[in-house]
């Protein structure tokens, strides 16, 4: 047997997150292929508030809609005479200046579901009945058509960065995935660690496993001991900023490992929205700016697209708690140096409404095919459901 086929079939997988498939073959050579290009996908929690984010500071129902939470005119960063971005995401208006930074407007998909937990596994499962949905993810699917490019490597196909659960999106029959919160967790792993029994029996499964832990307690500590080289100065302390730093870490020593997923909370902002909104906004954009200058000055940025995502928009009104309330579409954010840059979609019109909501222009399945086929270059129409054309934002 394989290795990396009893990694694929065995239950003892879940041990992934704390005895990751990745590094035994990190021990040995800690250099990232050339030619692989990386996803990285950054998932915003909660239902983030489009209207305040991209904001049509031109249309004056805008203003009639939002009285107490719109965004000042001359505060908006525009980019155009008509849209422009919050005025804490001046990272992310530099980026779109520098023609690295696509904004997908309108974004959703039809039927919405306002329901936190089922938009969200539409998102993931890029399936809308929930009679198709089976535990796997569009991620997932996609690394499962592509499962024997690898096989000689042991990274593992998609590595999530964060405390809950590897997200749907990465499941797949085949597609082995891995958690990490920290870097402590590695650190760990290598202090703790005593080497193992080992066996020159190829098809001795516990053999095998003595083997992986031995030469993972190797990697963990040559990961510790590089992390003072690799530490990046421009990330921020939050939260996010941790997990993008860690994740840029991730991907320099994950040779073949093309998905990377994070995550960042806060989005529901039903109450006292507008100065928590700004702060999230402020850290999402200054997280995303300093992964995409790390990646520049590693000299990975050709190889690296970044896809941010919520899980829907949120109501044209203000609720009477001085926020918002769970809505539909919303904008979809891409970064990177091979991404077509500047305003996609059509902005949903603020005077034809669904019942206070916005219309979606874009279907995010559109999005996920651009990604998947100009991207990833997976073309299997299984992954998705059906056929969907890319919309011409890679």
């Amino acid at each position: 047997m394989k290795r990396r086929t009893f990694l694929q079939r065995s239950s003892l997988v879940s041990l992934a997150p704390f005895v990751p498939a990745f590094l035994p073959q990190a021990a040995g050579a800690m250099t990232a292929e050339t030619d692989d290009r990386i996803l990285v996908v950054l998932q915003l929690n909660g239902g983030n508030d489009g209207l305040n984010t991209v904001v049509p500071f031109a249309d004056e129902n805008y203003a009639k809609h939002r009285p107490g939470l719109k965004i000042d005119t001359d505060d908006v960063l525009k980019l155009n005479e008509s849209i422009g971005l919050h005025p804490q995401m001046k990272p992310l208006a530099d980026l779109f200046e520098a023609s690295k930074l696509a904004i997908v407007n309108g974004v959703g998909y039809p039927n919405p579901n306002r329901s936190h937990f089922e938009s969200m596994d539409i998102w993931h499962s890029a399936r809308l009945n929930e009679s198709e949905r089976t535990g796997h993810g569009w991620l997932g699917r996609a690394v499962d058509t592509q499962s024997d490019q690898h096989t000689n490597s042991t990274d593992p196909d998609a590595v999530f960065i964060g405390d809950a659960e590897i997200p749907v999106a990465l499941r797949g029959r085949r597609a082995n995935a891995i958690s990490l919160n920290s870097e402590d967790e590695l650190r760990l792993f290598a202090s703790v660690g005593k080497p193992a029994a080992k066996s020159n029996n190829d098809q001795d499964i516990t053999a095998f496993l003595r083997r992986t832990v031995d030469s993972s307690y190797t990697a963990a500590q040559k990961f510790a001991e590089s992390a003072p080289a690799a530490k990046n100065g421009n990330y921020p302390g939050s939260d996010l900023g941790k997990k993008m730093e860690l994740l840029s870490r991730m991907i320099k020593l994950c040779g073949s490992t093309r998905i990377f997923y994070a995550s960042q909370g806060g989005y529901d902002t039903h109450y006292a929205q507008k100065i928590n909104h700004g702060n999230l906004l402020r850290d999402f954009s200054r997280s995303v700016a300093a992964f995409q200058k790390d990646m520049e000055e590693s000299g990975l940025a050709e190889r690296v697209t970044l896809l941010a995502f919520s899980e829907f928009g949120r109501r044209v009104a203000v609720n009477g708690s001085a926020g918002t309330d769970h809505g539909t579409a919303g904008p979809v954010f891409l970064a990177g140096a091979k991404i077509k840059p500047g305003l996609h979609g059509t902005y949903p019109s603020l005077s034809d409404l669904d019942d206070g909501d916005l219309k979606m222009t874009v279907d995010f399945r559109s999005i996920y095919s651009a990604v998947l086929q100009n991207w990833l270059q997976v073309t299997d129409n299984s992954v998705l459901n059906g056929t969907f054309a890319p919309i011409n934002v890679i």
